[in-house]
């Protein structure tokens, strides 16, 4: 008989003969032990314990995230705009120096039937102080043969002039007409019009009012017409850029034409200043705010100035978590730019971190165009 190894009592017929000794012990099993309440319930606790720790591991991870993709993108906009100005203001002046001298003391600049400029005195970069910020404008040439200009073979009219050499221009190209001696308003007009020199005939450019050309169509109240050896030079197409702030945006204004854009955000500081030469030298000496002497760039102190610097502050867009006792200690102290203090746009800014930016811009244009 097999017995029933958890009773001890028989628990059915004899075995069959043959069966091995012991046989019987595969043919009865325990019964199945489940969890008991307690052991579900301290389960149930430390599950509950590990969610609320890898929960929070998350919250922290994702608002650390944050705070970095927040950082960085402020200053990786901050290096973009700084890029952008530096590769404009390094070509300021571009196409308005000839024979080491500055040729446009006073500028008519119109674009379409709009006048721009009716014979003001006029440099080629600027810092005007405003009341958001500094503001920075720079008008270049965009053809690299700029440099060099031609003279005239006779006088001009106020639709053509006959060139004393080749001048590489096309047809749509902009040109600039300067006066033989700085006194008389340049101005700048598009060619209509290029006839090839002949054997014995100059080449001649024609600048028509028609509605394609860009800058013929207004008129200034000084219409200049430039006497023989007055200066043409190629342009190519001329650029306008005006950098400031509008709130706490970097704005890329462009008065030519052309919708501004946005460069930097949560910019609350911007400023520039002039590097100067000390007058009758040529090494640059010191910085000069647009105050004073240069609150107003003028041709009379343009040969001083060398280099721009460009300083901007930035604040990040995410705010710090303050600590246990409700202090935020993200910034102790606010920035300075050029030794000036900077004012905060939040009120509660040492929840902020700032970021302080420089750039130093050598005017080359301008160097090299007044060197005797």
């Amino acid at each position: 008989m097999c017995a029933d190894f958890n009773t001890g009592r028989r628990a059915g017929p004899r075995a069959p003969r043959g069966l091995a000794p012991g046989a019987c012990r595969g043919l009865f099993r325990s019964p199945s032990r489940g969890l008991s309440l307690v052991e579900l319930m301290v389960g149930l606790v430390v599950a509950l314990l590990v969610s609320l720790t890898a929960t929070s591991g998350a919250m922290l991870f994702t608002a650390t995230q944050r705070q970095g993709v927040g950082t960085g993108g402020t200053t990786v906009s901050a290096g973009t705009a700084l890029a952008a100005l530096r590769d404009d203001v390094s070509a300021a002046g571009l196409g308005f120096f000839g024979d080491s001298q500055f040729l446009c003391r006073r500028l008519n600049l119109s674009v379409g039937t709009s006048v721009l400029l009716d014979g003001v005195d006029f440099t080629p970069v600027s810092i005007t102080t405003e009341a958001a910020g500094d503001r920075i404008d720079v008008l270049y040439a965009t053809d690299v043969s700029s440099g060099a200009n031609v003279l005239l073979q006779a006088a001009s009219t106020t639709a053509s002039a006959p060139l004393r050499s080749l001048l590489p221009v096309g047809v749509g190209q902009a040109v600039l007409l300067a006066p033989a001696t700085p006194g008389d308003p340049c101005v700048v007009r598009t060619v209509t019009t290029n006839t090839a020199a002949g054997v014995d005939t100059p080449q001649v450019i024609e600048y028509a009012n028609v509605t394609t050309a860009r800058y013929n169509r207004a008129a200034f109240t000084t219409n200049v017409t430039y006497p023989d050896r007055g200066r043409v030079t190629l342009l190519g197409d001329l650029r306008w850029s005006r950098y400031r702030l509008v709130g706490t945006d970097l704005t890329l204004e462009r008065p030519l034409g052309g919708d501004a854009v946005v460069l930097a955000r949560n910019v609350i500081a911007f400023r520039a200043e002039y590097g100067l030469a000390d007058a009758g030298t040529t090494a640059l000496a010191s910085w000069q705010a647009a105050a004073s002497g240069f609150a107003t760039l003028t041709p009379a102190n343009l040969p001083r100035v060398r280099a721009l610097r460009i300083g901007m502050v930035t604040r990040s867009t995410q705010r710090e978590k303050p600590n246990a006792a409700g202090d935020c200690e993200a910034s102790t102290a606010m920035p300075t730019l050029f030794g000036a203090a900077v004012t905060a746009d939040v009120a509660d800014w040492q929840c902020y971190r700032y970021r302080s930016t420089m750039l130093v811009v050598p005017l080359r244009n301008l160097v090299l165009g007044m060197v005797p």
